[in-house]
Order: structure tokens, then C-alpha cells, then sequence
């Protein structure tokens, strides 16, 4: 279909993140498929997830980001541990939307510069699988946008989470496809 116009997104590639996860392969996987985008002129939007200082958007009541929150400032929008690794560095003219949630919807500019783009189609890359991707895909599904997940350029700290995500949950919802088969459609 010649009326696709998709956007990649490359999610919580940052360093607190990616230093977690044993998968290496996974920066590599997420820097061919920017590096394709660029060459096809396909918008590239890193997100990445941070908070204020003094963690005004985490209540009390949420699990995943109170006890961050609890732990210091590593979760400030201006600590290294929230910036984009940099094996990916963002271009000057490439936007990084900055979520308060583990959606990369959620609390971000994201829809905005989606519509921006003029978007229809969102190519997804992130860690983890079953946070960041699961909850990403989920949402963009509801907004009607046609979804590719690059299978190699997901991670996350469970594999057999990460396994059953790419072979069961998200076939329903996107294609699954590694980096090299989105980059030689192209």
C-alpha cells in the first residue's frame, strides 16, 4: 500500500535501561533500523522516560514508579541514566518524546508529533518487550495505527515474557519481523 507513512519508534533506549538487559544485540538491531529510516526519510522519535525532579507525576498509589521515585534522582529528566544511549544519539532535527509512564503515549507530546508527521503507521524498537512495546503497541492498536514490531530490536529481562509476547500476544495486533526484513522491504 503506497498511502503508508510510517514513523520508528525507538523507546527507553537509554542508559539506565539498556545496561540492564543481557541481550547486546538489541542497541545494534535498534541503530540499523534508525539508520534505514534515515535513509528511507522515515521519522525517527526516540522516547525515553524520566520525571521532574522530586517526582511530582508519580502517586503514591503507582507500583512501577513509586519505588523509583523512592530511590533518588536517578530518574530525573535531567540524569544521564534517563538520556538516550549514546550508540543512538538523536539527530538535532529528530524529537525525543519524554513519557511519565511506561506507554510511550502516556504523559508525552508523542500523539502530537505522530500527527505532525502525518503518521499512519508506527514501526516499534524498545526495551522492554513487556513494558514499554506491550503497553505502546496496545494503545496504538486502540488509535487505529498499522504496527510492525522489529522482533530483534525488543528486549527484556525475561525471556520467556519476551518470547510469548513476539510469538502469541503481538501477532494479533502487528506484524513481527526482524530489522533486516523491515530494512529490505523498504
Amino acid at each position: 500500500m503506497s498511502d503508508i507513512r510510517p514513523a520508528l519508534l525507538v523507546m527507553d533506549f537509554q542508559h539506565g535501561i539498556v545496561e540492564r538487559v543481557k541481550e547486546s544485540g538489541v542497541v545494534e538491531a535498534a541503530d540499523r533500523a534508525v539508520t534505514a529510516a534515515r535513509a528511507h526519510r522515515i521519522p525517527v522519535i526516540f522516547v525515553r522516560v524520566a520525571f521532574r525532579p522530586g517526582y511530582p507525576e508519580v502517586a503514591a498509589t503507582n507500583i512501577a514508579f513509586s519505588a523509583a521515585s523512592s530511590r533518588g534522582d536517578g530518574m530525573h529528566q535531567d540524569h544521564p541514566n534517563t538520556q538516550i544511549t549514546s550508540a543512538l544519539e538523536p539527530r538535532p532535527d529528530e524529537p525525543v518524546a519524554v513519557k511519565r509512564r511506561v506507554s510511550a503515549f502516556a504523559g508525552s507530546d508523542l500523539e502530537v508529533l505522530l500527527r505532525g508527521y502525518d503518521a499512519n503507521a508506527l514501526v516499534l524498537a524498545g526495551i522492554s518487550t513487556s513494558g514499554v512495546v506491550l503497553s505502546t503497541l496496545r494503545q496504538a492498536a486502540d488509535l487505529d495505527y498499522r504496527l510492525t514490531v522489529l522482533s530483534d530490536a525488543c528486549a527484556d529481562t525475561d525471556e520467556e515474557v519476551h518470547r510469548v509476547l513476539l510469538e502469541k500476544v503481538f501477532p494479533k495486533q502487528a506484524e513481527v519481523i526482524t530489522t533486516e526484513k523491515w530494512v529490505g522491504a523498504l
